[in-house]
């Protein structure tokens, strides 16, 4: 008989990240939140080797003297995110992908309104895909230049190759025509058409009555986040976000059925997400407990 006890329990990856950087600020059996620096927490994973994560979304800060960040000399501030992007490309599946999202920053004597993936995009070791731009309505109103009404996200894998895109799960059903076609063939998919490489998608802003608006200064809205990982990563995947804000990665990944793991270094953005999420669990489960009572009702 085969010695038991000379086998090796395999822990599964929350409790091996939990072995390597302790335990979380929150936690489900879906996600896990821990509040601390990202880089100390990328340098630990490094370390012990960990190759863990099928999809890294995230918004680094921009640099740019917001209340959540310190600014530094625009070389320091490139270096630093250089080095953290180089610890994400580390601890990722062979396969992944990596969405980062940047805005824009002064350049001192070169530019008022640079876009920081300018800086950025050709000093790490992914392998860039596309930029896509993301498109809204509200914003800064300017008076000496145009309004700025996008930002970026640049897609990267780690293997050009070899990569999620699930197009048909993103698909945009708003087709002109739908019906139209070419011998006897529909021209459109059924499902819709390419989302293309502009998105207007509009922002959460505090102006704007939304369920979605949390108390963090700077929120992504949910279709934005929910296009990326519907499209780059498949279920029960495990999604990045070092930066996780207000935690909008989050609440997509464990709705769409991922897990997901953050690093939010201030403690009340990780209330936030704590409330967001458990609020999230709650509805959730009550309107899958309604619909569970509609279809006993029918039978």
């Amino acid at each position: 008989m085969e010695n038991i006890l000379s086998k090796t329990i395999e822990l599964d990856n929350f409790d091996k990240i939990k072995k390597i950087i302790g335990n979380p600020h929150y936690e489900t059996k879906e996600c896990m939140i821990f509040n601390m620096d990202c880089v100390k927490a990328l340098d630990l994973l490094n370390e012990n080797k960990i190759t863990l994560f099928n999809l890294v979304i995230t918004s680094p800060p921009y640099n740019i003297g917001k209340e959540y960040e310190e600014n530094m000399p625009i070389n320091e501030y490139v270096s630093w995110c250089v080095k953290w992007i180089q610890l994400i490309y580390t601890i990722c599946d062979k396969n992944a992908s990596f969405w980062l999202n940047l805005g824009y920053l002064n350049y001192p004597e070169k530019g008022k309104a640079l876009p920081i993936s300018y800086l950025l995009w050709d000093k790490i070791p992914f392998y860039l895909i596309q930029e896509i731009v993301w498109n809204y309505g509200a914003g800064v109103a300017c008076k000496n230049y145009f309004s700025p009404r996008n930002e970026k996200f640049l897609w990267y894998v780690k293997n050009e190759k070899g990569y999620t895109f699930n197009l048909d799960d993103i698909r945009d059903p708003d087709v002109k025509y739908p019906n139209q076609k070419k011998n006897g063939k529909l021209r459109v998919n059924p499902l819709g058409k390419n989302p293309s490489d502009v998105w207007q998608i509009p922002k959460v802003t505090s102006g704007r009555a939304s369920e979605e608006r949390t108390s963090h200064p700077a929120q992504f809205p949910i279709e934005v986040i929910k296009r990326i990982i519907l499209g780059s990563s498949n279920e029960n995947d495990l999604i990045l976000d070092p930066f996780m804000g207000s935690g909008t990665t989050a609440e997509v990944a464990i709705s769409t059925r991922r897990k997901v793991i953050g690093f939010e270094i201030n403690k009340e953005y990780c209330e936030i997400i704590k409330n967001r999420l458990e609020s999230f669990n709650k509805n959730n489960i009550s309107e899958t407990s309604i619909g569970n009572f509609k279809k006993k009702q029918k039978k």
